[in-house]
């Protein structure tokens, strides 16, 4: 990794342990603040994508397992996205996009995560509603392509329609949006290694920390109401991140 210091590293280990910590706490997988770390700390887009599809698969799981622990998560609202955004996300593990417009969007991608992490779109919840299934999974293929590209799991996008359009309660949309992360990210890595590539070394490193993180999170957030404070700050990291992409 293309880090300058000890300090450096030590400082990038916390920051992606809270991330993970964060993610998972809301039943994401955490590859939006991944990659806003790693474009901070200057490595490689070889290995930024990669590596937060990988992190992404583990965190996403451990959250899927806490919160279905606790009885959240609703199997009629999950199909029905998962059906078009999985092949969907494995067409877009194999689409090469250069660097300029990965940096684009992804950075239109992160001031989405920043906008949620802020509460624009969970602050409450709306009437529920019954799920619509062609529209669902019209949004599943929509999501699980631009996720495979840009190598997130796309829960990111999806939280806040399902809060949005009331299909599906905060905890609930944290226990589906975990599982469409875990199984979208088995898909874009899928993609990704049948287009000729391999894990970099670096994304191993990451793991540990990432579980760990992921896990302090995931059992916090299923049972107890998240940080505020830590969100605000996760909020202003990608933001920087999101305006170095896109300027």
């Amino acid at each position: 990794m293309e880090i300058a210091s000890i300090d450096y590293i030590i400082l990038f280990c916390l920051l992606l342990a809270v991330v993970a910590f964060l993610y998972s706490s809301v039943g994401h997988g955490g590859a939006s603040g991944y990659l806003a770390l790693m474009s901070i700390f200057a490595i490689p887009i070889t290995v930024m994508k990669p590596s937060a599809l990988l992190l992404n698969l583990f965190v996403s799981g451990i959250s899927f397992f806490f919160y279905y622990k606790k009885d959240f998560f609703k199997p009629k609202l999950f199909y029905p996205f998962a059906i078009t955004s999985v092949p969907a996300a494995f067409i877009g593990g194999l689409i090469p996009i250069e660097n300029n417009s990965y940096k684009i969007a992804l950075g239109l991608v992160l001031i989405l995560a920043v906008l949620r992490l802020l509460g624009f779109f969970n602050n409450k919840e709306r009437e529920m509603t019954k799920i619509h299934i062609p529209l669902a999974m019209g949004i599943g293929f929509g999501i699980g392509l631009l996720s495979g590209m840009l190598g997130i799991g796309g829960g990111v996008i999806l939280s806040p329609i399902l809060l949005f359009l009331g299909w599906s309660s905060i905890k609930e949309t944290a226990a589906i949006s975990s599982l469409f992360i875990f199984v979208n990210s088995i898909a874009g890595l899928s993609g990704y290694f049948l287009s000729g590539k391999s894990l970099p070394t670096e994304s191993f490193y990451l793991v540990p920390i990432a579980v760990f993180g992921g896990m302090l999170g995931a059992y916090y957030g299923s049972g107890y109401y998240s940080n505020k404070v830590l969100k605000y700050v996760l909020a202003t990291v990608i933001l920087m991140a999101s305006i170095k992409l896109i300027v």
